[in-house]
């Protein structure tokens, strides 16, 4: 055992000594290292929970163990585990362990140590199992950050590129759009960004292993060929509507209650996300079909197989990931004559801002399209924030007695 916390003392070391692209919530993050709630990081295999956890942790004295590594699965006592750590590490009152979710009943294991007085920090990348065992476990002693892959922020300080005056410039305009693109192909994955491989092969390798992995091998699934069907099917049907019914038809499966289960994976996993239709009737809400949006765009493109361009639906899948980091409670929205509005963020009690998403605003017939559905929800939720975000205008322009605000994509993500 010893040897095993020795070798992830390397692995600690060689993390502290590299240099990382500066992760958005960070700061906050640290602060809370002061108090003694457990942090939990949850988020996405990859996309750089453990780096995260090293940042916050940085400058102070902390032991480290990762649960990925096979050779701690069958631990059966957790003080052997402790005495090593002891060993290694010293008096040290700080833990950081990755990936708790491969351990057996961890949460008993961090509410023992929590009462000993350590400092704990964890990541995991199942929602499921970690929401439920610290709710059940963990109730008010714990705090949670979500990571997600590289926000376009975090992107171009991964490319260097900095957002200043200069932008003014027709020239510098044309290498952020460039950017911008090129965050729409590849995605946000760190490492496809930072060590320049290929997002293609990385990301299908990381999708098939969450796939089985993480899902199949922890849940037991006896149809594993359907579940990565169904992955793929709603990967690739991005930015649309569906219904568990539907699926069920269009994947033959036996049942509806097994495709319900197997979406619920991979939503666990954090591979595909869902919202509802925005109702003010919650049986209405439940009933209506959702849409599904993948966490990253780089995963989209690397197991889509395309036939033409889907440039609408990939910037709407970004809008998604982005309002979702930024904690929105949002959904979609459809007027009672079946016009369709991309976004309606929901504040309280109140809608707060419609959003339309529309890369092709020079294409007349399109444009009066996406308009005419945001003014007719405008008028049905009493909501008068109304935006388009498009690839590259920018405008405010009077529609009726309505005022839409148009703003290129690159502007919102980066505010």
């Amino acid at each position: 055992m010893k040897d095993i916390v020795l070798g992830h003392k390397a692995e600690r070391d060689e993390f502290l000594s590299a240099q990382y692209v500066q992760r958005e919530g960070l700061q906050n993050a640290r602060k809370n290292m002061k108090n003694n709630l457990i942090k939990v990081i949850v988020g996405p295999r990859r996309a750089g929970k453990s780096v995260f956890a090293i940042q916050m942790l940085e400058g102070l004295d902390f032991a480290y163990l990762n649960f990925d590594d096979e050779r701690l699965l069958d631990i059966s006592d957790y003080d052997d585990l402790l005495k090593a750590i002891r060993q290694v590490y010293g008096e040290t009152k700080c833990i950081l362990f990755d990936e708790i979710q491969n351990l057996q009943i961890w949460e008993l294991f961090l509410n023992r140590l929590h009462r000993k007085g350590l400092n704990i920090v964890i990541t995991g990348s199942n929602s499921r199992l970690l929401s439920r065992e610290l709710a059940t476990h963990l109730t008010g002693r714990y705090i949670q950050f979500q990571i997600f892959p590289f926000s376009f922020s975090e992107f171009l300080r991964a490319r260097n590129f900095v957002i200043d005056e200069t932008l003014d410039m027709k020239e510098r305009q044309g290498m952020l759009l460039n950017l911008l693109n090129e965050y729409q192909d590849k995605g946000g994955y760190p490492e496809v960004l930072i060590k320049n491989i290929d997002p293609k092969s990385y990301i299908t390798t990381l999708v098939e292993s969450i796939l089985f992995k993480d899902i199949v091998k922890r849940y037991n699934v006896r149809y594993a060929k359907k579940l990565h069907d169904l992955g793929l099917y709603l990967i690739t049907n991005h930015s649309n509507e569906f219904s568990y019914t539907r699926l069920k038809k269009a994947l033959e499966f036996k049942s509806v209650h097994t495709v319900e289960n197997y979406t619920d994976y991979l939503n666990e996993a954090f591979l595909i996300f869902n919202t509802e239709r925005f109702s003010h009737k919650v049986k209405e809400q439940m009933k209506s079909p959702r849409k599904v949006y993948a966490y990253d765009t780089g995963v989209i493109n690397a197991v889509k197989f395309k036939t033409a361009p889907d440039t609408g639906r990939l910037i709407e899948n970004m809008v998604a990931i982005e309002l979702l980091r930024r904690g929105k409670e949002f959904y979609y929205y459809k007027t009672r004559d079946g016009k369709e509005v991309d976004f309606t963020v929901k504040e309280g009690l109140k809608v707060s801002q419609l959003i339309q998403v529309c890369h092709d605003i020079d294409n007349d017939k399109t444009k009066k399209r996406e308009i005419n559905a945001l003014v007719r929800a405008a008028g049905e939720t009493g909501c008068d924030n109304l935006m388009v975000l498009t690839w590259d205008y920018e405008a405010k322009e009077t529609f009726g007695e309505r005022e839409i605000h148009y703003l290129p994509l690159w502007k919102w993500l980066v505010k």
